[in-house]
């Protein structure tokens, strides 16, 4: 496997070629409507999900010049979208990469996104906001890490962002109670079976928070309910990057290129400071020059593209004086229990997350582990619902029986806050691309707060569904939401960037994506993605005021 410092020598030599009008394929000049790869911008982001997307939009707003490159293609939701489940598996990243540890994570499905508007592409719509206590688990209860940052720092910016999606629901009544914009969407069958089940046992169920509107909003249409959240929203109804802030960075000069992988961050060895970045377009190797770079490719092409841009000052990697890249990567434990019923559910009518709870979020000091978990409402379509049932050892005959029954089932979801540890890590794998750059390997192993949060999550489920009236329930366990990898923290020995997203030891470098999260509490992590970023957008506004 070559080195990192070879793969940056061979990047350099690439783009130290003169690139003149008769080496530039078409596609490439028409893609560089703005600038020119000698120009150079303000900001170079590399990725166009959650955190990218909401970075360019904020700077472009203040006037920088703004570049996004993003490895995946530009979507157009009519022409590229199919209401199809098996045919919307273009969606997910499915590069190259490898798995290891004791409980290693499946990719390539729900964990991870591919195009301009990242996972929020294919997310279900889901947009709770963290919980004050997710900013301190250390010093609450024993376990994690305290951020950097408190719960109040994200606040504003949590209410910024609801509006502008803009995010629907009841008033939540968990974490730091509040309201949302648009009052909550009807409750079809799988929202009512949860509703009742959870009355049964006492249990406080809330209606949403989704990013979908309760009704037209701007140019986008009314949801129409039809279950294909997580396939991409062809009708537009879903708040996504892609048609919310991703228009607006265009409309005030940024410039988006897609299918455009970014190979290494430049830095300047006399400085230290950044001075752009090498992609691949196309087949060839192209140089963006930029005064800053903010990386957002999430927790595993983040840490990857750090540690391939080492340095003879940073020979590990940027950001990795103290080996912290890559490490602390987290997933939610995220297990599923369905219910049969005699009376039709139909549980693809709606959004997925149509009803939760956070009832059970904090930790419980009568419980043996710290932290816990959410409850929503999810409804698999049919080859995820005969993926599940295939995994209770069904088949043949008895297959045919569960998919014929599909519209009788009711499916719950957790989200179980599993704990950063440091063995839980991305690392530079012997494996290269077709770009000849080293694959992640992502090594992932569950401790014992993690297995007991993950059982005690699944039996609150399977009783609910019981008090509903379920006659047999069936469990898949399953993970969800990567965050981590390239964590926020106080000082390096412990993370990867600062409190203001700058990379620790590399001038004008910052991440803005789910890897900076220290902790990931028990909640979908979208929303604080775009919190962070738009926070970050203003923390570098200030910046170059006073610079």
């Amino acid at each position: 496997m070559a080195s990192t410092r070879e793969v940056r020598a061979r990047n350099e030599s690439a783009w130290l070629v003169p690139n003149d009008g008769t080496r530039t394929n078409h596609r490439l000049r028409a893609d560089m409507r703005r600038y020119g790869h000698d120009d150079v911008v303000d900001l170079v982001i590399i990725g166009a999900g959650a955190g990218g997307a909401t970075l360019a939009q904020r700077l472009a707003r203040a006037g920088w010049s703004i570049v996004v490159l993003d490895a995946g293609p530009f979507w157009d939701p009519d022409t590229d979208w199919v209401s199809d489940e098996r045919g919307s598996h273009g969606l997910y990243w499915t590069d190259p990469r490898q798995i290891g540890g004791s409980d290693p994570v499946p990719l390539g499905s729900n964990n991870s996104g591919r195009g301009v508007g990242g996972s929020m592409v294919h997310y279900a719509g889901y947009t709770p906001r963290f919980h004050p206590s997710d900013f301190h688990t250390h010093t609450v209860d024993g376990v994690g890490a305290d951020w950097p940052i408190a719960y109040q720092d994200l606040r504003h910016y949590y209410e910024q962002i609801e509006a502008e999606l803009p995010v629907a629901g009841q008033n939540w009544p968990w974490g730091d109670p509040h309201s949302y914009p648009h009052s909550p969407h009807p409750v079809s069958g799988n929202g009512l079976t949860a509703l009742r089940g959870a009355e049964a046992m006492g249990i406080d169920m809330r209606v949403g928070p989704v990013a979908i509107p309760n009704g037209r909003f701007g140019n986008r249409p009314h949801c129409i309910y039809r279950g294909f959240c997580i396939q991409g929203c062809k009708v537009n109804a879903k708040a996504s990057p892609l048609i919310t802030h991703i228009p607006d960075a265009l409309a005030h000069g940024a410039e988006v290129r897609p299918d455009s992988h970014v190979s290494c961050i430049l830095v300047d060895e006399r400085t230290g400071a950044a001075t752009g970045v090498t992609y691949f377009h196309a087949g060839r190797l192209h140089r963006q020059r930029a005064h800053a770079v903010a990386v957002a490719g999430y927790s595993i092409e983040t840490p990857r593209l750090l540690l391939l841009s080492a340095t003879e000052a940073h020979p590990d990697g940027l950001g990795n004086d103290y080996g912290q890249v890559g490490r602390y990567l987290m997933v939610q434990g995220a297990p599923q229990v369905a219910g049969r019923f005699d009376d039709d559910i139909r549980m693809y009518k709606g959004p997925p997350p149509e009803v939760s709870t956070e009832q059970f979020y904090e930790t419980d000091p009568t419980k043996p582990y710290r932290r816990g978990f959410s409850i929503q409402t999810v409804s698999p379509l049919p080859i995820t619902w005969a993926e599940h049932v295939a995994a209770q050892g069904h088949w043949g005959q008895t297959l045919r029986e569960y998919m014929r029954d599909y519209v009788h089932w009711a499916t719950l979801g957790a989200l179980c806050e599993l704990l950063p540890q440091s063995g839980n890590r991305v690392t530079l794998a012997d494996e290269t691309d077709r770009h000849g750059l080293p694959v992640a390997h992502f090594a992932y192993s569950q401790c014992d707060n993690d297995r007991q949060l993950i059982r005690a999550a699944t039996d609150v489920m399977s009783d609910l569904l019981r008090a509903a009236g379920a006659q047999e329930v069936i469990t898949i366990e399953r993970y969800a939401h990567l965050v981590g990898g390239a964590r926020m923290a106080q000082r390096p020995q412990d993370g990867v960037i600062d409190a203001e997203h700058r990379v620790f030891g590399v001038d004008r470098v910052y991440v803005v994506d789910g890897s900076v999260m220290p902790t990931q509490g028990a909640a979908n992590p979208a929303l604080t993605i775009m919190a962070l970023a738009a926070r970050a957008a203003d923390l570098l506004a200030v910046h170059a005021k006073s610079s």
